[in-house]
């Protein structure tokens, strides 16, 4: 007879084991995808207010208005393609993410946004 003693104990550790990887991986993937969500509320509202500063001019360039509201929104703004005298507005809005539990540190999320003003034909 061959004794099974304690074999249960360790199927056990190891079942808890993975269990646990697997709550922290989707702890994170959880993480990476409401930042990505916020990153990209962050650029929709920079795209949006570069391109009403281009409809409506006023003493505030497209740019620096876009780095405003994705400032505003927890983004900080990569680029911003808004030539005066046009009337669209291409940005890209970088978030961090923060510490995974998994994957380290320094991870970022990047979302881009066009938002095209659309005059009325007379």
């Amino acid at each position: 007879m061959t004794d099974d003693r304690g074999s249960v104990s360790i199927v056990v550790a190891a079942s808890v084991a993975i269990v646990l990887v697997m709550a922290m991986a989707a702890a994170d993937v959880v993480r990476v995808l409401a930042a990505a969500s916020s990153c990209q509320t962050s650029a929709d509202a920079a795209a949006l207010a570069a391109a009403q500063t281009l409809a409506l001019p006023d003493d505030v360039l497209p740019e620096e208005r876009a780095r405003e509201y994705a400032a505003r929104n927890g983004g900080a703004l990569e680029s911003c393609v808004c030539e005066p005298g046009t009337f669209e507005a291409r940005v890209a809005v970088r978030m961090e993410v923060g510490d995974l539990l998994l994957f380290g540190d320094g991870r970022s999320v990047v979302a881009s946004a066009l938002a095209v003003v659309d005059l009325p034909s007379t």
